[in-house]
């Protein structure tokens, strides 16, 4: 975030060149994984500031009944067992209970997380001593680790960060640390928290403080006088007043964040399927199961227009599509198809009514979606070797749009119904990259295999993580990812019933009678192609052909040599010791330029700047990513390396050509 606040300092007097809109594509806030510093502050800070302490609810047992809890009862550093096993929250039970370990649960907690996030001002001069709060030397010694990071790591540069937010219009969506690790991941999270009177208290907290701390400024008109906004803020209000004892307003909150309602046979949350099962007749999602929610709930998702460009923010956390007919850890429908309706194709045709009545003058629309469209193939292989193993909250398996087919498919057609031309914003995923995705529709009213027009092409820019780099990717920000580049792709798919299948799946001596494909579509003997990456497919088959209703190509777009953008006093001491200097020495080799500079990502701490390379003159159009980053070279140096993607509508490929059964000969 002090990078921001350059940008805007280093061009201040150029109006055009300063950023003119920030997005936040999720997880401002890690609700799962708090330092214990922090929390020991969070807590005392957000029962100060709320003038009450909040009765956490623990599940009722045959002897106790129900027992409550305040969060100061629950201390830093012991909190993994209560969430996971109380709260039912997942964010430590893959082998790592220390993420979980300060996990926020007040609403308190929520609320003052974000004005210790946003501001200095809060924050006292000084923390407790590790001994002085800690029984055991191993967790004293962590704390003082902690407090050293939030020091020097935080605290120090906030007033930038604060300053940034301050001067520049700031739009923000949530992903699913805002609330906790999963968050809503699949059916059996829901099943799993909601059903247990802390897991869903806290998940209302975490909702709320949402609402309070972005949505409300997200889209103000939504809390107006007389709008369901206004009237969360005067049930939170009242709730407040009774110091969390008004169950009834309690329960109207819940109704307004869109929280499910409790079945009382089950005590699980309830959801809701097709209407032609008649148990809905509010919510027609085809064969998906959505979370039971009240009509006049919020909604999260919304639509940012200028004259000439469009921003749609999606929330692909509260209006899942979990399968019907799947076990509950199936991955779901990042949209369920009311959501794809409601969230994309209404916006869109608003848009198009806008411009048609003079009002706008579109050229480009942007699209945030939280998690990735398409991402590094060593990820897709290993979440998709957890989903075989079972292992769905080690690599967050459902998150990623492509590991949904269905979902994806309906994302693309949807999206290019009414658009040639989408951006795609994303994050989530520790790493910044652009990837382009050329896209052909058939056009059915033409006959013929040529029958492909109606080019569109899509650009997703991912920039991430803001202040959460891993080791993982670190390592593929390298060159040493250069032996190994991302392939092309190429996808074909069908409208009715959705369906996308990988062209590379099924190439060469591959029997493929048992597509999952529609039943229109006959099956296919052998599909190849020759070595060039265009070259026509050949398909051989025993009767009448039923063409793909679209085909997509996708090419990860390389990143240029980084250059440098700012440079400040280096803070480095040249007076260490002699053991510091050799260990500086060993991490010079690791951080020696010419290894930083790897081809397709930045996996280093970082954010991006976009802008666009626009013209009238349709193949003359680009999108750019400058994606700030703190050189490991020198401490002394903020540099950028710009990923440049082209938004020319390609001609569609070679076209498919069709040989029969008898006259099929094996290429090889």
């Amino acid at each position: 975030m002090p990078i921001v606040d350059d940008l805007i300092d280093h061009h201040c007097r150029q109006a055009d060149d300063r950023p003119h809109q920030i997005f936040f594509t999720g997880d401002q806030i890690y609700g799962d994984d708090v330092a214990d510093p922090l929390l020991f502050a969070l807590t005392d800070a957000g029962d100060t500031l709320l003038g009450w302490e909040e009765d956490l609810p623990i599940e009722p047992s045959s002897t106790s009944g129900t027992v409550e809890f305040k969060p100061k009862h629950l201390e830093p550093g012991q909190r993994s067992k209560v969430a996971e096993s109380l709260g039912g929250f997942t964010a430590g039970i893959h082998d790592k209970p220390e993420y979980a370990k300060s996990h926020l649960l007040g609403l308190g907690e929520y609320c003052a997380m974000y004005l210790f996030s946003w501001s200095q001002v809060l924050w006292a001069d000084e923390f407790p001593d590790g001994k002085d709060i800690c029984t055991q030397s191993k967790q004293a010694n962590r704390w003082n680790k902690e407090v050293k990071t939030l020091r020097t790591g935080m605290f120090q540069m906030l007033w930038k960060a604060r300053r940034a937010l301050a001067n520049v219009p700031t739009y923000m969506i949530f992903d699913d640390h805002d609330i906790s690790d999963d968050w809503y991941l699949n059916q059996a999270w829901c099943l799993r928290v909601l059903g247990k009177p802390l897991g869903r208290r806290s998940v209302q907290n975490g909702i709320l403080a949402y609402a309070l701390f972005q949505a409300w400024g997200n889209t103000p008109d939504r809390f107006e006088p007389g709008q369901l906004g206004e009237k969360l803020l005067m049930a939170a209000a009242t709730w407040s007043a009774s110091e969390g004892t008004d169950s009834t307003t309690e329960t109207a909150i819940a109704r307004y964040l869109g929280l499910p309602p409790i079945d009382s046979t089950t005590g699980l949350p309830r959801f809701k399927i097709d209407s032609t099962t008649g148990l809905s007749q509010l919510n027609q999602d085809d064969d998906v199961l959505i979370l039971d929610r009240d009509p006049f709930a919020l909604n999260w998702n919304y639509t940012v227009r200028s004259k000439y460009h469009e921003m749609i923010v999606l929330d692909t956390r509260t209006w899942r599509g979990y399968p019907l007919d799947q076990s509950t850890s199936a991955p779901p429908m990042l949209l369920s198809p009311t959501a794809f309706d409601r969230q994309l194709r209404q916006p869109l045709k608003e848009s198009n009514r806008l411009k048609q009545s003079g009002v706008s003058q579109v050229e480009i629309t942007l699209v945030i979606a939280p998690t990735n469209l398409v991402s590094l193939e060593a990820i897709d292989q290993i979440q998709h070797w957890n989903l075989k193993q079972g292992k769905m909250y080690n690599n967050d398996v459902g998150d990623a749009w492509n590991i949904n087919k269905l979902a994806f498919a309906k994302l693309l057609m949807t999206m290019f119904e009414q658009r040639d031309r989408i951006i795609i914003l994303s994050g989530d995923i520790h790493y910044s990259s652009v990837v382009c995705l050329h896209y052909w529709k058939h056009d059915h009213d033409r006959s013929g295999l040529d029958a492909f027009e109606k080019p569109h092409v899509l650009a997703q820019l991912t920039s991430s993580a803001i202040k959460n780099a891993e080791w993982k990717t670190q390592l593929v920000h390298t060159k040493l990812k250069s032996l190994l580049p991302e392939r092309s792709q190429d996808w074909a798919g069908w409208n009715h019933p959705p369906e996308l299948l990988s062209v590379r799946s099924i190439l060469g001596n591959v029997q493929v009678k048992s597509l999952p494909v529609p039943s229109q579509i006959p099956v296919v003997q052998r599909l190849y192609r020759t070595r060039s990456a265009r070259s026509p497919w050949t398909v051989a088959v025993s009767q009448t052909q039923f063409l793909p209703d679209w085909r997509y190509h996708i090419d990860w777009i390389n990143r240029q040599p980084a250059q440098t953008a700012f440079q400040f006093a280096s803070s480095k001491k040249h007076n260490a010791s002699w053991l510091k200097r050799a260990i500086d020495s060993v991490k010079l080799l690791w951080r020696n330029r010419w290894l930083q500079e790897g081809r397709e990502v930045v996996g280093t701490s970082n954010i991006g700047l976009v802008h666009f390379d626009w013209s009238t003159q349709p193949d003359r159009k680009a999108v750019m990513q400058d994606t700030f980053w703190y050189a490991p070279w020198r401490g002394d140096r903020v540099v950028f390396s710009r990923l440049y993607a082209s938004l020319e509508l390609e001609d569609p490929p070679p076209p498919l050509q069709v040989i029969t059964k008898s006259t099929f000969t094996d290429p090889n």
